[in-house]
Order: structure tokens, then sequence, then C-alpha cells
């Protein structure tokens, strides 16, 4: 049983122990500093839900609270190991709030052991499920850094969606997880916020996921972000290239930027001349520039999905158009990429300079103004450029010939 008078003298003590005034510890929790007083004079006990709060400032765990003691000899518990099952179930319940959805085929929430999600499409002969994990990359620790907690999901978001739409696959739902040394409330919220947004801007819902504390094993303040989407796309019309031919053009589609690639380069660019820092380009500072959001484009393809216009798609990530174009050209033919029709945007142009990088490296670790590669027949050709021109920039930079390599670059 609960003793009022008990947990007023415990809070009371506690607060002390850290030198904090009433007012100081009322500012922490955003309340009156009369409410704590109330506490500490046994008049009423705090709000089960500002315990979570009250537990991490006074640095005590919230059975301490609950008991208004700390045993003598100590006691080993999952809290001073730095786990608080309290304080998760709160972060849970916030969870919640953010991961309701509108999809009917979503069929339960947060709580169970996992999620529920109808998979019945009776319009597709052969449905067939394509499934993606990723991460960030290197991304995410700039993104801590310079405060794109939330922007940062939708990179993680995007990417994994085009990973899927390069096969003609619709987005169905994904799971995140999140590994933390500590758990912040407003960071972890700021996550889920973004990740399930990310979600619904690419017509999909964030079902659920795991949040994994781990005090022993990541470090306080840092975040490790990865997620699973899983689409489908009925078996027939599976985009895998196996249909390019000799003549097909290859379209690019404009990224904005780095999108989620090259990072670990940039870094270490940043860290040998951090007065690039604050350089303007276009307008934006350098920062601002390499922390835009990985572009999404599964509405400007949707279109055209189980049409047979497609003949092959491919999401240019690490390895640049060359490592990723490869992937779906089948044996014997060649995607001859003219790179002077390339519209390389001006932070490539910016980085290779400060960093004295040579073309060859540049093809290989960016995606040098190109989001994504299309490959149609002639005959569709300028039907797809003019329609996924109202979303993205989209223009001619190839065409499919007889040969090897799977990937040839001229007029570099």
């Amino acid at each position: 049983m609960l003793d009022n008078l008990k947990m007023g003298r415990f809070i009371c003590e506690q607060r002390k122990r850290r030198s904090m005034t009433q007012q100081q510890l009322a500012d922490e929790l955003g309340i009156t500093f009369q409410a704590v007083s109330k506490w500490e004079n046994g008049i009423v006990f705090p709000n089960i839900e500002i315990l979570p709060d009250l537990s991490r400032i006074l640095q005590v765990t919230v059975d301490d609270l609950l008991r208004a003691d700390i045993s003598d000899k100590e006691s080993l518990s999952y809290g001073k190991a730095g786990v608080d099952i309290a304080y998760s179930d709160a972060l849970k319940k916030d969870m919640a709030k953010l991961l309701v959805s509108e999809d009917a085929r979503v069929l339960n929430g947060v709580g169970p052991f996992a999620a529920l999600y109808d998979i019945g499409f009776e319009e597709m002969k052969k449905p067939t499920l394509i499934l993606k994990s990723e991460e960030p990359g290197s991304k995410q620790k700039l993104a801590m850094e310079y405060g794109y907690t939330e922007s940062i999901c939708h990179d993680m978001v995007n990417h994994l969606v085009n990973d899927i739409i390069v096969m003609g696959a619709k987005p169905l739902a994904a799971l995140d997880t999140i590994v933390c040394g500590k758990a912040e409330k407003d960071t972890i919220n700021t996550f889920v916020k973004g990740i399930a947004a990310a979600c619904r801007e690419n017509d999909c819902s964030l079902v659920g996921g795991e949040t994994s504390i781990q005090p022993q094993v990541v470090q306080e303040g840092t975040y490790i972000l990865t997620s699973t989407i899983v689409g489908i796309a009925d078996k027939s019309h599976v985009i895998d290239g196996s249909s390019i031919a000799e003549d097909d053009i290859v379209l690019a589609i404009a990224s904005n930027g780095l999108h989620t690639n090259g990072y670990s380069l940039v870094r270490l660019l940043m860290d040998r001349y951090p007065e690039i820092k604050l350089e303007r380009i276009e307008g934006l500072t350098f920062v601002e520039q390499i922390m835009k959001p990985h572009l999404p484009y599964y509405k400007c393809l949707r279109e055209f999905f189980g049409k047979d216009i497609y003949h092959g798609l491919a999401h240019i990530t690490g390895g640049g158009i060359e490592g990723n174009l490869c992937r779906i050209i089948p044996d014997g033919l060649c995607a001859s990429i003219d790179l002077s029709c390339i519209e390389t945007l001006p932070v490539f142009q910016f980085i290779q300079e400060k960093g004295n990088i040579s073309d060859r490296e540049m093809l290989a670790t960016f995606n040098c103004g190109v989001g994504m590669c299309v490959v149609v027949p002639p005959q569709y050709a300028k039907r797809v450029q003019a329609h996924i021109g109202r979303f993205y920039p989209c223009y001619p930079i190839g065409k499919i010939k007889r040969g090897e390599p799977k990937v040839l670059f001229h007029n570099g």
C-alpha cells in the first residue's frame, strides 16, 4: 500500500541530494512548484504518467519511488542495469497514438506480440510479397548531431520504398527497430512520428516494431535505426529487368542531393575541412544541402505498374549508376550512358572540388544527380518522361545496346 508521507519524504530527500529546488524540479517536469510541494508534504501522489520522468530526474527507478526507499544493501534490478520497465511502458503508450492507421488491412495495434495484416488481394492472380530491410547508414550520425531527427526517418522509409518499387511493388506495411543506450522519450517519439508520417506519404502503414534499450552495449545518446518493409505485386508483373531489350531508352529521374549514400566520405571531408559546414550552395548551407531527405519515387512511378511499360527500374544508391543499373541488365546487353546528359547537382560539384575527388570516385560513390533509372521501350519513352516530369525532372541519359560491360560510360 502506498504511503503518501513516506513517498513525499523520499522525493524531498532525492531532490535535495541533487541540489535542486522545488521550482527547478517543477521546471524539469513542466509543472508548478506547488504540485511538487504537495507531493513532498504527503498531500497527493504524483500522477502515474509523470513517474517515469520524475524517476529519471531524481536518478532512481519507478520502483524506488513507489517503495519510497533505496535499500542500504544494494540489490540488483533491471532498472539499475539501465532499463526501466515502467518508463518503457509509458513510451509504448505514446507510440500507440502515433501508430493509429486508417488502413483497414491493419488488424491490430501496439500491444500484441506481432502485427496482423490482411493480404487478400483478389485482383491479383499470384500475389507476391516483396520484402526489404534498410537503415539510413552513417547519415543518421549527422542527423542526430545537427538536429534532423525526424528527417532521417523519411530518409530511411523513402529509401526502403524505392528499393521495392523497382520490382513493381505496392508498399503495404513497415516495421521499425530503434536500438539505443538510453531511451529518451522525446527522441523516441520523434522517430516514431517521423517513420509513421513517411509511411503515410508512401501509402503504407507503420504497423509496429521494436525499441531495444541496451545500456551496456550502445553508448548513451546513440541511436541506431533500421526498418523492414513489405510490398506486394502480381507475380506476372514483377519488374526484374528480364524484359530489357536492345534500343530501350534509359531515363533518369533526378535526385535532390546525396539521398542516403556517400556519407562516410562526406563526414571525412567535414572532419578535415570543418569550415565547409556553413558554406552556401544555392542559398543553403552545406549541412542543409547534405541533410535533404531521400526522395520517394513511388507516386511518380505507380501509374504504369502492371502495364508492362517499365522494362527495368534501378534505384541509384551506394555504387552509383554503374553499381546499381548493372543489377538489372541482362547478359549480352549494355546500358550506354552519356555522362554529358546527366544534370549533376551543385552539391556534388562542391564535394568533388573541396575533396579533390576523381570523376571515377564520384560516380562510384554518389548518385551525382540521378535518383532512379527507368528503362523503357522507345515507343513509351516520351510518355513516361512526361508523366514522371510532373513530379521530378526526368530526361534520357542512355540507350541499351548489345555488348559488354553491362554499363558503359561515354562523353565523361
